[in-house]
């Protein structure tokens, strides 16, 4: 509540201090914030009841009053909305649908099965009987209007008994059918947000966030609408906005979008697949809406539109994972992405229309604007030669910005990665040696764009979507976006795994694992490439009742004892390797050896021994570090003192 300044000894500053309490003081902030949640009613339809659907929006409102010794800034108001979307396609309850999937799916063979009510069994013998009944007392209306409810029964039977019975399907029919209908289960989440904040309002605010005179600034705005630039310059134009030439707070906007989609797989009954798919792609964007003639008299306008923001996928780049890599020598792959560098500029330059209708090459081979270190030419080179893809296949940035929502690299698709389990245990003779064996297969990789930003030297006059201006430095154009950094990492996680129990309660388990990083600079136009292989062995073996200590005094120890037995070998490998340099170079690398046998006997319910040795040593690849080796050993004993 404000007061006027001074002492509250005068009649007038007491009845403004009266008024002011009455009105209930001075919005300084509003907020408010809705959320609408509806869960779509497919099990109300049978055609969709096998999906559920369920979406929820959130909507969000400030209004921040300017300071009383600044009122002509104006005030800010502020949005936000958040989009969730949550999907669940059931397609084994689809599959239930039909009569023949159900007899694919029957453990029991099948047969015509029959209710054992004698009208079910004999439709025949029921028609029969309806025939004979009375009819005497029923008007021939009557007895016509009996004889129709009688069929429509007689039909209802017969179709309950077409659904009851199943068909006969062959072995071949069985397993074409299950491997057809292998997909059970689709998840699909989606989330979309986003904010705004307009500094430099002028109006104010009351119910709901509306100033229900003017209207202002209106229900799209306070419900979590993103305005674009024709939006404010409506606003500008209604004059909303201050002209104030002290004015110089940004507007600022946000965007953030994530989706997952995973999915199930059995194409075998022991066999799973589960497939996982990801994108996120996040901007934040500002610029300055300001009378730029200072006099507080013209519409403001923008200046300084800049964006930033990340973009990551999941992806399949192992095609290349496996050839030889020396990081001393120049790969093969890393030859091929500079190769490719010349069928881009070409394709790219015919495209961009600032180039004239037929533009040739330099001397070098590529064409104006588009040459060996032009961003727009090096990033398809680059994932087109390390996932071995035709380089004219690969999408490019795209030169434009039209809202804050648009995603440059929507060109660049996600792709599924997967984690298969299959139980072998099922394997006709192996339950003899193991009560479970699992073989286990996963592979991850990501492709991530960790930053961009917008260029302010970007010009495109004819809006072609291809950039006009040539960096007199580079000689390329500018793109409307600069990526610093491209990176591309992936795991096969593992490439093989076993688990195995055995019927002697030994417990073994084997695991490869290989994975490589690839980091790409646009800055300095060098590769850091990483690979790494960890090969892991385990083994626990539980004997009972072993006498491993015969006798202390008169007492008897042959209780469990527990034989741990883990090594592994991890290599790492790190190369830096520089376009049309001819060189690779090794900046780091080791081989890293760990075993682990540790055993573990209980001597009673309070009382454990566990001996142990752990070494680990690590071979560097580097002359100037050195080699290490850590080893501990001893025996650990553990009391437990709960009652």
């Amino acid at each position: 509540m404000d007061e006027p300044y001074g002492r509250i000894n005068t009649k007038e500053k007491k009845e403004e201090v009266r008024k002011n309490f009455f009105d209930g003081g001075r919005n300084t902030h509003f907020h408010q914030d809705a959320t609408f949640t509806y869960n779509f009613p497919t099990i109300k339809f049978p055609i969709i009841d096998w999906t559920s659907l369920r979406a929820s929006y959130k909507a969000d409102y400030d209004w921040i009053a300017a300071s009383l010794l600044a009122k002509g800034l104006g005030n800010i108001i502020t949005n936000g909305k958040t989009t969730n979307l949550n999907a669940d396609l059931g397609f084994e309850q689809l599959y239930t649908k039909s009569r023949f999937l159900r007899a694919v799916y029957s453990n029991s063979p099948a047969t015509n099965q029959q209710n054992n009510n004698p009208a079910t069994n004999n439709p025949s013998k029921s028609k029969s009987a309806n025939k004979n009944l009375k009819t005497d007392s029923l008007t021939r209306k009557e007895a016509r209007k009996l004889r129709k409810l009688q069929r429509k029964e007689e039909r209802k039977l017969r179709k309950a008994q077409k659904q009851s019975s199943l068909p006969e399907v062959n072995g071949i029919v069985k397993g074409a059918a299950k491997l057809v209908t292998s997909l059970k289960r689709v998840g699909i989440q989606y989330t979309e947000t986003g904010g705004t904040s307009l500094p430099g309002y002028l109006d104010s605010t009351k119910f709901l966030g509306q100033n229900w005179k003017s209207m202002q600034p209106g229900f799209d705005f306070i419900l979590g609408y993103q305005p674009d630039t024709n939006w404010v310059n409506k606003k500008a134009n209604e004059g909303v906005l201050t002209k104030d030439p002290r004015f110089n707070t940004l507007f600022l906007q946000r965007y953030d979008q994530r989706l997952n989609l995973t999915a199930l797989v059995t194409p075998l009954r022991d066999l799973t697949i589960d497939l996982n798919m990801d994108k996120t792609f996040t901007k934040n964007y500002s610029e300055l809406y300001k009378d730029t003639t200072l006099t507080g008299i013209e519409l403001p306008k923008r200046v300084n539109p800049y964006s930033l923001g990340g973009f990551s996928i999941s992806y399949i780049s192992y095609q290349t994972l496996f050839r030889k890599f020396d990081p001393n020598i120049v790969s093969e792959t890393f030859r091929q992405f500079e190769n490719n560098r010349l069928l881009i500029s070409e394709k790219l330059g015919k495209q961009n229309p600032y180039n004239g209708t037929n533009p040739t090459p330099g001397p070098d081979g590529y064409y104006q604007g588009y040459g060996r270190y032009a961003q727009d030419v090096i990033i398809p080179a680059f994932i087109s030669a390390y996932t071995n893809k035709d380089p004219l296949s690969i999408a490019i940035v795209k030169n434009s910005n039209p809202k804050t929502s648009s995603n440059p690299f929507n060109g660049l698709k996600a792709k599924p990665n997967w984690n298969i389990t299959y139980n072998a245990t099922s394997i006709k003779g192996l339950e003899k040696t193991f009560t479970n064996l699992m073989i286990r297969h996963g592979y991850r990789s990501t492709l991530s764009m960790n930053s961009y930003n917008s260029a302010l030297f970007f010009q495109d006059p004819f809006h072609y979507g291809y950039p006009s201006f040539v960096d007199p430095l580079t000689n390329n154009y500018v793109p409307y976006f600069f990526v610093p950094n491209i990176t591309i990492t992936e795991e096969f996680s593992p490439l093989i795994g076993v688990d195995m129990t055995f019927t002697n309660r030994l417990t073994a388990r084997m695991e490869y694992r290989k994975t490589r990083q690839l980091s790409l600079s646009l800055i300095d136009y060098q590769l850091a490439e990483n690979h790494s292989t960890e090969l892991t062995v385990g083994a626990d073996w539980i004997v009972r009742g072993m006498p491993l200590i015969k006798k202390i005094g008169k007492l008897k120890l042959d209780n469990d004892v527990t034989f741990k037995l883990d090594f592994s070998i991890r290599d790492d490998a790190t190369a830096n390797s520089k376009l049309d340099q001819n060189t690779s170079f090794g900046t780091a690398g080791q081989k890293v050896i760990n075993i682990n046998p540790t055993i573990d006997y209980v001597v009673n319910s309070r009382i454990r021994a566990t001996f142990y040795f752990q070494q680990q040593r690590t071979i560097p690849k580097i002359a100037t570090t050195a080699p290490i080796t850590n080893t501990r050993a001893g025996v650990q004993l553990t009391v437990s003192l709960a009652q």
